[in-house]
């Protein structure tokens, strides 16, 4: 399968530049690229120009073509935007049934895709009550049920724990055949050894294109996570933004939460915390870890007071900040600068939004909506706008996920700042370079460390 970019230009609406910018670019059958780059250079959009959703789901104002030939699967990098039925095997069914496959065919490839994704919690299980990276593996499952001629991967990794990365990345490898494979990442160590090509994009315009030997000499952007950078060191957050109105500790007593699935067919009830117990305190960052689907989000939830237990108690303040794994899920305004304003706003305070915006990188943005970002923009907004309010409790699932090395450590800093502040913080993440006082070790919804 051939893709091909000839003189393209894509502004979104409203945007003051374009995010592709007269892109010149060529894939040819069988061939396998990482496309990289700074947060937002362009490379989720130049995927979504490929799959042919802008100007379509995605409006703004083109120039230029693209030319595309053959069967395309692409994973997001939001996996629940992908999601269209309520159980994981008639999800990953979805594609082949839309091929008009044979019922025994779509059958095999939906078990075949799930086993080789590592999803093992049977057809049956509900898509409600998988965790972020479940719901990673199971997007991609969908995509490579469709045995696609070029397979178009945007993040695929950054939800999961290392182990489980590499896993799913041999998945990939295994099944993409002679496929055609576009991947976009970060963390991109993992993939340099398995693809012929490296493309760095940087203002929506190449700024390398060659082999992976050359790229490893190149003198590419500082903020690329190159193999044997050390992390960078987290950035200076004024006091001012991050210092909080009352600081609150957290205790938790033997909380067991369940996730519950109801619909007309039947009712899941799947055992998500099991006992926890864990004291938080002001001035410390804790972080949750453990593998993909160990219980960390919902040990996260379950300490800020925001799911009933089935039993057990936590003691956690009424003021809080909560930033979700999908930041969209967050946003209650329509431009950056409403949705940072509008948690001050709810407990009468005041937040000096434009040096919130120059922290975190969205200087010129705060008219735009906060969907027109990219991933990693959403993120630190999503941050920065659950803690516009200075809370005393500031609890992040998965807040460096979707960062280079310079905004990473925006991230970083803040919530390293929080805490130093006076702030309790918490955060769940597989990011083992994100500086922390502890780790608390999830394993099917047990502390074990």
């Amino acid at each position: 399968m051939t893709v091909a970019f000839h003189d393209y230009s894509w502004t979104p609406l409203h945007a003051r530049r374009p995010a592709l910018d007269r892109l010149d670019l060529r894939i040819d059958p069988g061939e396998r690229v990482l496309l990289v780059g700074p947060s937002g250079s362009g490379k989720s959009t130049a995927l979504h120009a490929i799959a042919g959703a802008l100007g379509t789901t995605l409006v703004g104002e083109a120039s230029g073509s693209v030319e595309v030939h053959g069967r395309i699967g692409m994973v997001t990098q939001n996996p629940s935007s992908s999601i269209v039925a309520d159980r994981i095997g008639r999800d990953v069914a979805f594609g082949p049934e839309n091929l008009g496959l044979p019922r025994e065919e779509i059958w095999r490839r939906v078990d075949a895709a799930l086993e080789a994704v590592g999803l093992d919690q049977g057809r049956e299980r509900f898509t409600s009550a998988l965790s972020g990276g479940e719901r990673h593996r199971l997007a991609l499952a969908g995509a490579l049920a469709t045995e696609p001629d070029l397979l178009l991967l945007d993040e695929p990794t950054s939800m999961l724990d290392a182990e489980l990365a590499a896993e799913v990345r041999d998945a990939v490898l295994r099944v993409v055949g002679d496929c055609s494979l576009l991947v976009v990442e970060h963390r991109f160590e993992l993939w340099l050894d398995h693809v012929d090509r490296v493309v760095v994009l940087e203002e929506g315009r190449p700024v390398f294109d060659g082999s992976v030997p050359s790229f490893r000499g190149a003198a590419v952007p500082e903020a690329l996570w190159m193999p044997g950078r050390p992390a960078p060191e987290p950035a200076w957050i004024p006091e001012e933004l991050v210092h909080p109105f009352a600081p609150a500790g957290v205790t938790a007593r033997a909380l067991v939460i369940d996730r519950v699935t109801r619909t007309l067919r039947g009712t899941e009830r799947t055992r998500a915390v099991d006992g926890l117990t864990l004291e938080l305190a002001p001035g410390t960052l804790t972080a949750l870890v453990g593998r993909s689907g160990a219980g960390k989000s919902t040990a996260l939830l379950a300490l800020g007071g925001l799911l009933e237990p089935v039993s057990g108690e936590v003691d956690a303040p009424a003021e809080l900040g909560w930033c979700p794994q999908d930041p969209e899920l967050g946003f209650v305004a329509r431009t950056v600068r409403e949705e940072l304003e509008a948690s001050p706003a709810a407990f009468g305070r005041t937040v000096d939004v434009d040096a919130v915006l120059e922290v975190i990188g969205l200087v010129g943005r705060g008219d735009d909506h906060p969907y027109r970002l990219s991933g990693g923009e959403q993120r630190r907004l999503a941050l920065a706008a659950s803690c516009a309010h200075r809370p005393g409790l500031v609890l992040a699932d998965e807040p460096t996920v979707g960062q280079d090395r310079g905004t990473w450590a925006t991230v970083a800093g803040w919530l390293g700042a929080s805490a130093q502040a006076g702030a309790t913080v918490a955060v769940s993440t597989h990011d083992p370079d994100l500086p922390r006082d502890r780790d608390v070790v999830l394993h099917e919804g047990v502390v074990v460390r």
